[in-house]
C-alpha cells in the first residue's frame, strides 16, 4: 500500500500548520546556545553555552510559552522569520525543509526514536554549561564545533 509523502517533504515551511512546525523540531537544542557573530567576516561561532532557559539534559526549553518574555534575546522560529535560518545548524530540520532537503535518518519523524538524536550525539544534551555561570567576556573560550 502507498503512504503519501510525510507532510515536510510536501509543504513550505510557510504552509505547515502550527502542529506541524512543532513536530518538525529534532530538539536538538543548537538553537539556545550562545553564538558570536565574527564582526569581519559574519561568520557564526556557536559556543557551547546555553540559554538559561535550556535543560541541557532534554535539550528543551524550561519555559517555552513564555521564554521571550523572560530571555528578550530569544529568536522565535517561525516561517515568517526566515532569516534566523542562517543561524541554525546545517543538520536543523527547519533549515533542512527550507533547503528541501531530506531530514536526517536521526529525526524522529524518520525513525520514530526521538531520543536517536541524543543516542547519536547529534544534540546538546548534557554538552553545555549555563549562561548563568559564564561571563559574556568569556564566551570566545566557549567557542565550539556544530
Amino acid at each position: 500500500m502507498n503512504h503519501p509523502p510525510p507532510f515536510w517533504k510536501t509543504k513550505l515551511l510557510s504552509e505547515l500548520s502550527s502542529k506541524e512546525w512543532e513536530m518538525l523540531c529534532d530538539g536538538c537544542g543548537f538553537c539556545c546556545l550562545k553564538k558570536i557573530v565574527d564582526d569581519q567576516t559574519e561568520e557564526t561561532h556557536y559556543t557551547a553555552i546555553a540559554c538559561r532557559l535550556l535543560e541541557p539534559q532534554t535539550c528543551r526549553c524550561s519555559d517555552y510559552a513564555n521564554r521571550k518574555e523572560i530571555v528578550s534575546e530569544c529568536i522565535i522560529l517561525s516561517p515568517e522569520n526566515t532569516e534566523a535560518m542562517s543561524f541554525l545548524p546545517k543538520t536543523c530540520a527547519y533549515r533542512l525543509v527550507s533547503e528541501q532537503k531530506d531530514l536526517p535518518s536521526w529525526h524522529h519523524l524518520v525513525c520514530g526514536k526521538p531520543a536517536l538524536i541524543h543516542k547519536k550525539g547529534c544534540s546538546v544534551q548534557n554538552k553545555v554549561v549555563s549562561e548563568e555561570y559564564i561571563h559574556p567576556e568569556d564566551w570566545e573560550a566557549f567557542i565550539t564545533e556544530v
